[in-house]
């Protein structure tokens, strides 16, 4: 009798899941049709019931146009899909991670963002819908990971977006929280004190949370992990009346004067958000959308994306002739290589067929002169030849003081004589006169009277 219960158990649930009832649905009906069962079986028959609608069954969320919509992957809630299955009230604390995406898409909607910081925490869903998704399901796969089994668990969430009829709210105000990471800010009871402390300043009658932006994504930098330093994030908000005097204190002239100072400004308020919210003032971002122009760009219709039809395609026909490239050899190559033959043999010729030579030089020089350089070049060779042989003795012109006679003189000092007023050679004793004058032998024999021959 009992295995008969369980199997019309069973049925009735696999029944109920085929149909699209929910969790809620399901174990309330069971309690209704069957209340005598044992104990065991019925906690049983809750567990099978409790694990076929986690894994399958769609949760519908309905946020509004314009207004933040934050939903949070808790990571209890996906324990229980992976074997083996743990009982409620067991503690596990394996890593999960979670993988978003569009159904038939790698990626999320562009007003969905994703955020988790570690296997061991939450994943968070949020973003600002617009108007133009408004009455369009968008459903997300949410794929979860158990980092150290390997398995896998997947649900959808179907995102409803419904309208409202004070889109967008006109005043918008943008703040930088310093102290604060984005899935710090995204938490229900954070956000809710900071809406608090707004509305505390503002005194709308209506505000709400339009979007939520970490500083990394405006180009902020990572901060350094010391002193528990934060990424910092932009929170926008809007409301249905004008700023308050206090929000409008960044825009007059002395505050100004300070942000831009690098100095923090004068602000009434700040000491009701100091308390929990280290606001920077000087990025403060105040927005009346009634003033804001619209600018309407004049840009073409992109049209339907379908070229238009140019009738059948015709291929090239086979029988191509063939193209002769002949004529484009020869004047890409030969051309250039017979003008530089050319010009290579004019320079051939007039570098070694129109040089003089040594003989013809000789012609044509004097005498006299061939006789001078011939004795320079024999003079340089004796030099060079003596200077290798250092036990010749010096030639008269290498002592310090020398006379036309040959007599060495001692070198004179210069503290005792004057310098200045001595000759550059010293006078012979005995003067030639005019009639024994020679004059210096030339050629072959100035050789020979140099050698003492």
């Amino acid at each position: 009798m009992d295995t008969a219960v369980v199997v019309v158990w069973l049925s009735m649930v696999f029944i109920v899941h085929v149909s699209g009832f929910t969790h809620n649905d399901v174990i309330g009906r069971n309690i209704h049709v069957q209340p005598n069962l044992g104990l065991k079986q019925r906690t049983a028959i809750q567990d099978v019931v409790t694990i076929l609608s986690r894994s399958h069954a769609d949760r519908n969320v309905y946020p509004s146009a314009g207004v933040l919509f934050v939903h949070v992957l808790e990571r209890e809630h996906f324990k229980g899909e992976f074997p083996p299955y743990p009982k409620p009230g067991d503690s596990s604390n394996d890593p999960i991670t979670f993988n978003t995406n569009l159904m038939g898409y790698p990626d999320r909607p562009g007003w969905l963002r994703y955020i988790q910081r570690t296997s061991h925490s939450d994943g968070v869903l949020y973003g600002s819908p617009t108007a133009e998704h408004v009455g369009k399901a968008t459903i997300i796969e949410i794929t979860a990971y158990n980092r150290r089994t390997f398995e896998t668990a997947r649900h959808n969430l179907v995102i409803n977006i419904m309208s409202t009829e004070d889109y967008p709210l006109p005043y918008q105000a943008e703040f930088f929280i310093k102290n604060m990471n984005v899935e710090e800010m995204l938490a229900s009871e954070v956000l809710g004190d900071f809406l608090g402390a707004v509305k505390n300043v503002w005194q709308p009658e209506r505000l709400n949370a339009i979007n939520i932006t970490s500083a990394l994504d405006r180009g902020g930098r990572v901060p350094l992990p010391i002193n528990n330093l934060k990424e910092g994030v932009y929170v926008m908000v809007g409301a249905d009346v004008q700023f308050s005097s206090c929000l409008r204190e960044v825009e007059n002239p002395h505050n100004q004067l300070r942000c831009s100072q690098e100095m923090e400004p004068v602000i009434s308020c700040d000491k009701k958000f100091r308390a929990q919210f280290d606001i920077d003032w000087c990025k403060i971002n105040l927005v009346d959308i009634t003033k804001v122009v619209t600018i309407h760009s004049n840009r073409p219709d992109p049209g339907t994306g379908v070229l238009p039809d140019i009738g059948e395609y015709n291929p090239p026909s086979e029988s191509l002739k063939s193209r002769d490239f002949f004529a484009d050899f020869l004047i890409t190559l030969a051309v250039p290589s017979a003008v530089a033959m050319v010009l290579f043999t004019i320079l051939g010729y007039s570098m070694c067929c129109r040089r003089e030579g040594v003989d013809k030089r000789n012609m044509q020089t004097p005498d006299i002169q061939l006789v001078h350089h011939s004795s320079i070049q024999k003079s340089t060779k004796e030099l060079r030849s003596m200077s290798k042989n250092r036990e010749i003795s010096w030639p008269l012109s290498t002592l310090p003081v020398f006379s036309q006679s040959g007599e060495v003189v001692p070198p004179i000092h210069p503290d005792n004589y004057e310098t200045t007023s001595m000759p550059l050679m010293q006078q012979c004793t005995a003067l030639p006169t005019h009639s024994s004058l020679r004059p210096p032998p030339t050629g072959q024999a100035a050789y020979y009277h140099k050698r003492g021959l």
